[in-house]
């Protein structure tokens, strides 16, 4: 008989049988046994999950570890084109597993094609490689950061107002060359309309003038979660600075290589991208 399995024969008949009954009235009852891991999110593609497990679980996705909070907490994100199926395995501190294959739900993306455009507004001069260059390396920096803060649980709200001009997921097609996806939500407003932190967080970046994205401004949520707002006409906190939700961090504006005033809030899990328009609630307003 295998290690750590009961032997039915050391148990009376009479309390399998109750063990049985008591069973049997639990379903027909309609009680329900609580699940011990719970999921609140968007399984879908450029989606953000939240995961609640017992304090002192541990969680894999795909066998690889994901950050846990002291109470349980964790993240997992899904890319724009991810397609195939996830695990998520939770080892609960009683030494059980739970698990679940989690699909994402596949998405159509707005694809444009434009021709006849002069070869500079495709591709950058060579003159300002090396710039892109560091502009690439400081936000790489920025990103990998893992603090065990957990901003993120207090929820998001819209970090300004206006008409959505751009969507995440949205690419072009300049004289034939694929660029990269828009990864970002785009809201026009004029210049000098106030940014505010849609959650709280530490200030890990301050650019002015980037080469693409102009003013930049990052917020680490914890976790490795992390909002990038882009084409700022000023910036008013300062790396270091703890923000808290609503707090004023910028202005809107037209800085980098922008076509008129908008922001362009972008945020990341690591290297996943994820839809900002997901995280906060609906407003019809806009």
């Amino acid at each position: 008989m295998p290690e750590n399995q009961p032997n039915q024969r050391s148990i009376p008949a009479s309390r399998r049988c109750l063990g049985l009954l008591m069973a049997a009235l639990l379903l027909t009852s309609g009680v329900a046994i609580a699940d011990p891991v719970s999921l609140d999110g968007n399984i879908v593609q450029g989606g953000l999950v939240v995961g609640q497990a017992p304090p002192g679980s541990r969680a894999l996705l795909d066998g690889q570890a994901l950050m846990v909070s002291e109470q349980g907490d964790f993240l997992l994100a899904f890319g724009r084109d991810d397609t195939e199926a996830r695990e998520l395995s939770v080892l609960l501190p009683d030494g059980t597993r739970w698990q679940r294959i989690l699909e994402p739900a596949d998405r159509s993306f707005d694809i444009q094609r434009i021709d006849g455009l002069p070869d500079a507004q495709v591709t950058p001069p060579p003159e300002v490689y090396e710039r892109i260059r560091d502009d690439a390396a400081l936000t790489r920096r920025a990103r990998e950061r893992r603090d065990a803060r957990t901003d993120w649980l207090d929820g998001w709200i819209w970090p300004a107002r206006g008409r959505i001009t751009g969507v995440y997921g949205s690419q072009r097609i300049l004289n034939g060359q694929a660029r990269n996806p828009h990864w970002g939500l785009d809201i026009a407003a004029p210049t000098g309309t106030a940014v505010a932190a849609p959650a709280g967080g530490l200030i890990t970046l301050t650019h002015p003038d980037m080469y693409f994205s102009g003013g930049t401004l990052f917020i680490d949520h914890g976790h490795g979660l992390v909002s990038a707002f882009l084409h700022l006409s000023e910036i008013l906190v300062e790396e270091g600075e703890r923000v808290e939700q609503g707090d004023v961090i910028g202005r809107v504006g037209a800085t980098g290589r922008a076509t008129g005033p908008h922001l362009d809030w972008r945020v990341n899990l690591g290297d996943v991208r994820i839809d900002p328009h997901l995280l906060v609630p609906a407003d019809d307003s806009r």
